[in-house]
């Protein structure tokens, strides 16, 4: 009997307060959808990571015939400069995880694939492209150990980690996550805020089922719950259309857009979507219990 009567408050307050409940529904929806968004965007970022950086190498540029680096005052390398370099790399295993040595033939083969559709491609020469080393290490993050070991020596034009290049890319991608959840946290306060003004609005409408009910005995918690409730019913549709959203993103944007066209990398799978699921409910029942009961706790004392 409590709950069929809890259930009746419930959809009778929705009722009374048809606009207002549209109007947290839709506001709670939007901000979890970029509360959501954010997290994924995190969780997309961390998987390019985990893909990229187990590909990233280090190149060490050769000197060649018309490189101006000063460490090449000498002219281009000697083979017995070769040989040393190469024993030093083989003597930072297992850091150094494998070495490639690249011609000036084979880089100028993959300067051209890189640029087929470019002019680039067509007048470049093989005088022009460096020989080099491509070492890729078993913890890409220790740059450093290599750059100190061959940058600046005779014969080297230059140390290049590819890191570096894809820690710019990661750092804008943050940059767009922080940006989603700054805008996700004004939402949730405007949603906070309108589900407080819309509890006021219910307890004034009901001041007179509400009077009743302190003349008979009912505790603050009964009279407060079937509000309570109320907000929470808003916001978990609100919830699941946040929800619906993300799927929707999952499906048409990643899946059938983003990962056909970007075959490079890798995107995020279901799991990523389904973990947070969990912290969008949590949101949104939270934020609506919390800013209700602050509400009703100033205009329903008993």
């Amino acid at each position: 009997m409590r709950f069929r009567y809890l259930l009746r408050e419930v959809m009778t307050g929705l009722r009374r307060n048809i606009t207002l409940t549209l109007a947290v529904m839709i506001t709670v929806a939007v901000s979890l959808s970029l509360f959501g968004s954010s997290l994924l965007v995190r969780a997309q970022v961390q998987e390019m990571k985990d893909f990229w950086y187990d590909k990233v190498e280090v190149s060490i540029f050769l000197c060649g015939d018309i490189s101006d680096s000063p460490t090449c005052a000498g002219g281009a390398i000697s083979e017995e400069e070769k040989t040393q370099i190469n024993a030093d790399l083989e003597a930072l295993k297992p850091l150094v995880e494998t070495i490639y040595f690249e011609t000036q033939t084979e880089a100028l083969s993959r300067f051209k694939e890189q640029f087929k559709n470019s002019p680039l491609a067509e007048t470049a020469t093989i005088d022009q492209m460096p020989e080099s080393f491509r070492v890729k290490l078993s913890d890409p993050t220790q740059y450093a150990v290599i750059a100190a070991a061959f940058a600046g020596r005779p014969g080297i034009e230059d140390v290049v980690d590819q890191r570096q290049a894809l820690d710019r890319l990661f750092r804008a991608l943050a940059g767009l996550q922080t940006l989603a959840l700054v805008i996700a946290g004004v939402m949730l306060l405007v949603t906070a805020l309108l589900i407080s003004n819309t509890m006021r609005v219910a307890a004034f409408s009901r001041r007179r089922e509400t009077s009743i009910m302190r003349l008979v005995g009912a505790s603050n918690f009964s009279i407060q719950l079937p509000f309570i409730m109320e907000a929470a019913v808003a916001a978990l549709f609100g919830t699941t259309f946040a929800t619906g959203a993300l799927v929707f993103g999952k499906i048409y944007l990643i899946d059938q857009n983003l990962a056909t066209t970007f075959t490079f990398t890798t995107f995020i799978g279901w799991d990523a979507v389904i973990s947070v699921i969990p912290w969008m409910l949590l949101a949104g029942l939270g934020l609506a219990v919390v800013a209700a009961g602050l509400t009703l706790q100033r205009y329903l004392k008993v």
